[in-house]
């Protein structure tokens, strides 16, 4: 793309010329800062006298920012359905592990009653014969 010389001479009487190189210079200002897709907003600009009301590009801009917005809370959503399914599983594993130590406990305990029956029978028999 070819720049335009920037040297321009401002007339010291006629206001409207004034507000007329103001307005060429900030249309330069966005040719040169703005991507190539802004040649037609500048030229909507145009259309409608130059006085901002520009809603097709301000619509792309709302558009963008409630697709940008859309995204980021559907990351957000996943990461924290995510985190949930994580702790589900660490709980259920947590509970399988208190389950299985429980069972092997309950077994420690019958085995520890059928010991102490045992003793007690033994304690008893050993009484009667004396």
């Amino acid at each position: 793309m070819e720049r335009p010389s920037l040297e321009i001479n401002l007339p010291d009487t006629h206001e409207e010329g004034k507000l007329y190189v103001v307005d060429s210079l900030n249309n330069l200002n966005k040719l040169n800062v703005c991507p190539e897709g802004s040649q037609d907003v500048l030229d909507e600009e145009e259309n409608t006298g130059g006085t901002g009301e520009n809603t097709s590009g301000s619509n792309i801009r709302n558009q963008c920012l409630f697709f940008v917005t859309f995204i980021l809370t559907l990351i957000v959503s996943l990461a924290l359905v995510s985190f949930v399914i994580f702790l589900i599983i660490q709980t259920r594993n947590k509970m399988d592990q208190i389950s299985s130590r429980l069972i092997s406990e309950k077994k420690n305990i019958e085995e520890l009653k059928k010991i102490n029956n045992m003793i007690l029978k033994h304690l008893n028999q050993s009484e009667i014969k004396e």
